[in-house]
């Protein structure tokens, strides 16, 4: 949004929300239309320069938030979404709620990893538009397979974000997993892959979402040609529930021992959890056993999730 139109929806919504000024007084305030007043409120709702918070007495998502944080340790959003809603509109209801919560995180000097896949996909054609500068949108793991180079799919998502804060795009064109974990030891001395690696290693907010063995809607690294019969089969033997950012884990949270991860490309945990900031966007009740692991292994600070599978992750106790 240019400067002059900026400053005059921020005082048209000063006026209106803050002071209680009709849109035609605030019209003759501003010495333009009514209608201009109208766009101009938009304009403000759109970029963040207003966020409407309605609160209502029968509302369980702020009792859900809670008690998520007082027993993961992370800050939760919680979308409530009707049970009416198909899985495809309810992960574009969270994905909505995600790009909001998103866009204020979002500073100057960023350097924004993200992992690619469905979730991140919806998230990013809600983003709204924030000019930051020398920002960085860096991808966190490689997208091709025996069946396509991935790069059509991850760059999508990658300049989306990038158009959204007009951050620098950063791909990383290596394969989801290598064939040999020795390929990827040696492919990590290469400079050319070693400066992605250095700006992920500076990461200031990973965004990612937790992909999940028994999801009813199958993540994309599982249902996209990533992973063949073998590979299937030794996650199962290895108790694996999810991963994030193509990087597996248990139920428990542990990695150890998963020997996929040594020839996946995405960042470890330890990596992961060096990042100041770490939003996970999760949609669907199906994903309850990744999400409930990533959460074990302590992935992400903030939680944007959907009403019905809040309600599962809490429900080892009362529930509500």
């Amino acid at each position: 949004m240019p400067r002059t139109r900026h400053s005059d929806a921020l005082r048209a919504a000063q006026m209106y929300y803050l002071q209680d000024l009709t849109m035609d007084a605030i019209a003759r305030e501003l010495r333009t239309s009514r209608s201009t007043v109208s766009r101009l409120l938009s304009s403000a709702r759109e970029s963040g320069l207003v966020q409407i918070e309605i609160r209502s007495p029968l509302d369980t998502a702020p009792e859900l938030e809670r008690q998520i944080r007082n027993e993961y340790d992370v800050d939760a959003h919680v979308v409530p979404i009707l049970d009416s809603l198909n899985e495809a509109e309810a992960l574009d209801r969270v994905a909505m709620q995600a790009a909001r919560t998103i866009g204020p995180l979002v500073d100057s000097n960023a350097i924004i990893g993200l992992a690619w896949g469905a979730t991140l996909s919806a998230v990013s054609r809600h983003l709204t538009r924030k000019i930051t500068h020398d920002s960085v949108v860096v991808q966190l793991n490689g997208a091709g397979n025996m069946q396509t180079t991935g790069i059509g799919y991850a760059s999508d998502i990658m300049r989306r974000f990038g158009n959204a804060y007009g951050a620098r795009v950063e791909q990383f064109p290596v394969p989801a997993f290598f064939d040999h974990a020795s390929t990827k030891t040696a492919m990590w001395q290469e400079r050319s892959v070693r400066r992605i690696l250095d700006l992920q290693e500076r990461m200031s907010i990973a965004i990612f979402g937790v992909g999940s063995v028994d999801s009813d809607y199958p993540s994309h690294v599982y249902a996209g040609g990533y992973l063949d019969e073998n590979d299937l089969s030794v996650l199962a033997a290895s108790g694996v529930v999810g991963d994030v950012a193509t990087v597996f884990f248990r139920a428990d949270g542990s990695s150890d021992g998963i020997t996929l991860n040594e020839r996946s490309t995405g960042p470890s945990h330890e990596q992961l959890r060096q990042v100041r900031r770490r939003i996970c966007v999760v949609s669907g009740t199906s994903k309850i056993n990744g999400l409930r692991g990533a959460l074990a292994a302590r992935l992400a600070t903030d939680l944007i999730v959907d009403e019905a599978t809040a309600r599962r992750l809490v429900s080892f106790g009362n529930p509500i």
